[in-house]
Parts: C-alpha cells; sequence; structure tokens
C-alpha cells in the first residue's frame, strides 16, 4: 500500500531519537507491505472513526488512517501523547 506522511507526522518524527527513528522507518516498511504484520500489533482504536493505531517499539505508537489504498499516517511518538491525539 501507498503511505502518505501528514505534516503532524513528519513534526513528531523530528522529535524522536535515531533510535526511534530507525524503529519507525522499519514500522512503516513493514506497514505498507503487510498492514497485518504480526509485530506491529496493528488494531482500530476504540471510540475513533476509521484510525488505526500501530507499535513500532514498546514504548511508541503510530497512528494512521485507511482511505482507498492509501495508509496516511497521522502522529508518532510515546504512547499515551499519541493516542490522546492520534
Amino acid at each position: 500500500m501507498e503511505l502518505f506522511l501528514t505534516e503532524q507526522f513528519e513534526q513528531a518524527y523530528q522529535k524522536l531519537t535515531d533510535a526511534e527513528r530507525r524503529s519507525v522507518r522499519k514500522a512503516l516498511s513493514l506497514l505498507g507491505d503487510n498492514l497485518r504484520h504480526p509485530s506491529l500489533r496493528v488494531k482500530k482504536m476504540e471510540g475513533r472513526q476509521n484510525i488505526w493505531e500501530a507499535c513500532p517499539s514498546k514504548r511508541l505508537r503510530m497512528t494512521f488512517e485507511l482511505k482507498e489504498g492509501i495508509i496516511i499516517m497521522r502522529n508518532v511518538g510515546e504512547h499515551d501523547k499519541v493516542l490522546k491525539k492520534p
């Protein structure tokens, strides 16, 4: 699937450490190849219309939307902060 990075996602990505960025890049590659890759633990967010979350690491979460075969990346960062503002 094609990935589209929102400005919010790109800004949040720039705030991550180098190690965190590597984890996110790997997760984005996996997400683009196989939305259901087990290591990403993809699930729909509760109480949110069409917003999903994935886990690049134990500490990090990424949120995204699915629209017409495109994965729109919304946010990335620490678990609690990202889930409050997906």
